[in-house]
C-alpha cells in the first residue's frame, strides 16, 4: 500500500512540460522582452518618464496576467488541477481587469499625435486586443468541462494581446521608428499554426473553435492596412480621443 501511494504521489508531481507550457512560455517571453526594454528596466534603473498611474497599473495588471497563465499552465503539468481550478476564479477576476486595463490604455492612447506614423496601427491593434481577448476568453471559461478546447482558446485569447510585446521586442533593438506590422502578424502566424498542427497531430482533425481562432487572426491582418489607411477609420480615430479626458 504504500509503495502504491508513494507511486502515486510520485506521479502527480513530475513535471512533464506540454505543448500549451511551452507556447505560455512563449507568449510571457515576447511580453517580458519586450516591455522589459521600455518599462521595467527604465523603472529599475529609474530613467522610466514621468507617467499617470494608469500606466503602471495596467503593467501590473498585465504582468501579473502573464505570470498567472504560466502559473497555471504548470499546475496542470504537474496535475495539481485542484489547485489549478482553485486559481480559475482569481483568473476569471483577473482577465476582466485585463480587458478593462486594455480598454482604457488604448482610449488614453488615443489622445497621442494623430498625425504620427504609428497612431492609426496602434489603436487599431489596441481595439482587436481588447475585442479578441475578451471573445476568446469567454469561449474559454465556457469550455472548462472540456480541457483541450479551453487551452487552445486560452492560447487563441493570448494571441491578439502580445503585438505591443512583440512590437517592442523588434523595434529597441533594430532601432525601428514604425511598427514592424509584418514582422508582427507573421510571428502570430507562426504561434497559430503551430497550434493547429499540435492538434491536428493529437486528434487528427482540427475543432471548429481553432478554425474560429485562425479565422479571427486571418480577418484581422486582410483588415489591418485598409482599416488604418482609410480616411474615414482615421476621422473615427480621432472623434474617438476628442471624447477622451484624463487628469494627471
Amino acid at each position: 500500500m504504500e509503495a502504491a501511494l508513494k507511486a502515486d504521489s510520485q506521479h502527480t508531481t513530475n513535471f512533464r512540460p506540454s505543448f500549451f507550457f511551452w507556447m505560455t512560455l512563449l507568449m510571457a517571453f515576447f511580453v517580458f522582452s519586450g516591455f522589459g526594454m521600455t518599462y521595467w528596466y527604465p523603472m529599475a534603473s529609474g530613467t522610466f518618464p514621468p507617467a499617470p498611474p494608469v500606466v503602471h497599473l495596467h503593467g501590473m495588471v498585465y504582468s501579473l496576467w502573464m505570470i498567472l497563465l504560466v502559473v497555471q499552465a504548470g499546475l496542470v503539468n504537474v496535475r495539481n488541477i485542484k489547485l489549478h481550478r482553485s486559481l480559475g476564479m482569481f483568473g476569471i477576476a483577473l482577465a476582466t481587469a485585463v480587458i478593462f486595463m486594455g480598454a482604457l490604455i488604448t482610449l488614453l492612447g488615443s489622445r497621442g499625435n494623430p498625425a504620427g506614423i504609428n497612431y492609426n496601427n496602434g489603436i487599431y491593434l489596441g481595439i482587436m486586443a481588447v475585442v479578441g481577448f475578451a471573445l476568446f476568453f469567454t469561449l474559454a471559461i465556457r469550455n472548462t468541462r472540456k480541457p483541450e478546447n479551453h487551452r487552445r482558446l486560452i492560447l487563441f485569447a493570448m494571441l491578439p494581446i502580445l503585438p505591443p510585446g512583440i512590437h517592442r521586442l523588434y523595434m529597441i533593438p533594430l532601432g525601428l521608428q514604425s511598427f514592424p506590422v509584418m514582422a508582427m502578424y507573421l510571428t502570430l502566424d507562426a504561434m497559430a499554426a503551430a497550434i493547429v498542427y499540435h492538434e491536428w497531430r493529437n486528434t487528427k482533425s482540427i475543432s471548429r473553435y481553432t478554425w474560429f481562432g485562425v479565422a479571427w487572426l486571418v480577418i484581422q491582418q486582410v483588415l489591418h492596412a485598409t482599416v488604418v489607411q482609410t480616411e474615414a477609420m482615421n476621422g473615427l480615430f480621432q472623434q474617438i480621443a476628442a471624447m477622451v479626458y484624463y487628469r494627471v
